[in-house]
């Protein structure tokens, strides 16, 4: 396994979408969602905003691999649980990169609800 850069962390911070891509059953990748994304420390997570029922992350879940591209940088990542301690500076790195898109959208992301719809995007 490999790890992030800080060039691409610092992309991360600087980009507010980034677009999750998993691989079908056959090993051809399906097509791109545009979603939110943070770090903390020196991962990178996604949180589906819907929850558990929304398509991109179910097919996430079911395939474990996928590619994202954020910023320029197109990455082949395991998509990951994190790690239980990790979510409140989630919340935090959410509420500072997306809360002037309102209390309302925000919320989608943020909180207990979130906690089990959150992936960390672990380069391969």
């Amino acid at each position: 396994m490999s790890s992030w850069t800080a060039d691409e962390l610092a992309v991360v911070d600087a980009t507010d979408e980034l677009r999750v891509a998993s691989y079908r059953p056959d090993g051809t990748l399906r097509p791109g969602v545009t979603i939110w994304v943070v770090r903390a420390g020196d991962d990178v997570y996604i949180r589906s905003a819907y929850g558990p029922s929304n398509g991109w992350f179910r097919r996430a879940q079911a395939s474990g691999t996928g590619r994202v591209q954020v910023g320029g940088i197109e990455k082949e990542v395991a998509f990951a649980t994190p790690a239980p301690d990790v979510h409140p500076a989630l919340d935090a790195a959410y509420h500072a990169k997306y809360d002037r898109y309102g209390a309302r959208i925000v919320g989608t992301v943020v909180g207990p609800s979130v906690v089990d719809v959150t992936l960390r995007l672990d380069p391969r």
